[in-house]
């Protein structure tokens, strides 16, 4: 009897018979599925789509025009800019400080971009910077979001749990700066964000590791109870100097437990649209699959080994085997430790690597989510057992933001 995962790769194979390796598709069945659970989680609060997780224009306009998606949260000022001009979204919270002058200048010569774009902020560094490109009397006033860094910090200080991110960490720095901002010409103080990456980020149920996933849990409770107090402070302190559009906060992995503190006004999510491998470590809710890749089989180089060309399309962070793409498709097959993904072969061993012949396609999925359209043109959707679209990557469209 077939199973699930021989159904999925047959359903695949027929939509893209016509293609020629190497690939890539959306499931959109999947997509839309996980659209929907992302909502389902947040209680009521909108999500924010984070751009960086997505990649593709059509894609994020189709989930922003679904029920409880508002908004774009981009990584950089001109990926922002262009979102806004290009007609996708009107809300655009630039997630990073910036320090791009040439998009500074762009962005305080329209009225429009001015009140689309929010800057991230988390020191009066960046503030003078955007002075030192365009004098506050010269441009509209600037929509600026405050970074308040949301890692747990123990003993002192000497044990730091979570991302260095903004050096924004207590509701006293948070009401100072936004004291700063507040009082600045030049600037309008609209929100405050606070990514909890060691909550959202990191799988809880890592795959044969139960001792580090029980450590795992027990740090991001303490560090839960944590943020919600200084959250809900840095938060109050904030709105003594300006009535703040909205709260951000989580990623992915912590939607619903973001969603659940009162401080909140809504939660950003992106991967899980794509479903990729890091997600399978996450208890509380895992993505349906719906972004893969495909290689073709080019060589058998011996008994129970298989070889596709490409393949080593690997993601960002620690350089660890959690972030090399997973051959998916058909199941039974494995990475050899010696050789890994490759930049133009990969050998593949397991039980189904006997049963690949020249020609045949292996289906990967990427270990991140919007990293995958940084290796192709072009995102091919599909419906049932049939393409019904292909649209343009970033990538498709000429453009390379980091």
């Amino acid at each position: 009897m077939a199973t699930d995962s021989d159904k999925l790769r047959d359903r695949l194979d027929r939509a893209t018979a016509h293609l020629d390796p190497p690939y890539a598709v959306v499931d959109l069945a999947a997509f839309d599925a996980n659209a929907a659970a992302l909502v389902g989680r947040t209680g009521g609060k909108p999500v924010r789509i984070a751009s960086k997780s997505v990649r593709s224009r059509d894609l994020l306009t189709r989930a922003l025009h679904r029920p409880g998606w508002r908004g774009v949260m981009a990584f950089t000022l001109p990926e922002a800019i262009w979102l806004v001009r290009t007609g996708v979204a009107d809300d655009v919270l630039v997630a990073y400080p910036t320090a791009d002058r040439g998009a500074l200048a762009e962005l305080t010569a329209d009225p429009v971009l001015a009140d689309a774009v929010t800057l991230m902020v988390d020191g009066t560094e960046q503030l003078d910077l955007v002075d030192a490109v365009c004098a506050p009397g010269r441009r509209p006033a600037l929509r600026v979001c405050v970074d308040l860094d949301a890692s747990w910090r123990l003993a002192g200080g000497r044990v730091h749990v979570g991302v260095r991110r903004s050096p924004v960490h207590s509701a006293r720095a948070a009401g100072a700066l936004a004291a700063t901002v507040a009082g600045r010409p030049g600037f309008r103080l609209v929100g405050l964000m606070a990514y909890e990456a060691q909550i959202a980020g990191l799988g809880d149920a890592p795959p044969g590791q139960a001792v580090l996933g029980t450590a795992i849990r027990i740090a991001q409770r303490g560090s839960y109870r944590e943020l919600l107090a200084r959250r809900g402070a840095a938060v109050a302190a904030v709105r003594e100097h300006a009535d703040l559009e909205f709260v951000n906060g989580g990623g992915t992995g912590s939607v619903a437990a973001t969603s659940a503190d009162p401080a909140v006004t809504e939660v950003t999510a992106g991967s899980g649209l794509y479903g990729p491998t890091l997600f399978d470590a996450y208890r509380a809710w895992r993505p349906t699959p719906a972004a893969f890749f495909a290689c073709a089989v080019v060589r058998r180089p011996g008994p129970g080994l298989a070889t596709v060309l490409g393949g080593g399309w690997i993601a960002s962070g620690p350089a660890a085997d959690s972030r090399l793409p997973r051959p998916w498709l058909p199941t039974g097959l494995k990475l050899l430790g010696a050789e890994g993904a490759g930049e133009v072969q990969t050998p593949l061993t397991g039980a189904a690597a006997a049963t690949l012949r020249v020609g045949d396609r292996v289906w990967f999925r990427h270990a991140k989510a919007g990293e995958l359209c940084e290796h192709v043109n072009e995102l091919h959707l599909v419906d049932g057992d049939v393409v019904v679209a292909t649209v343009p990557t970033y990538r498709g469209e000429g453009r390379a933001f980091l």
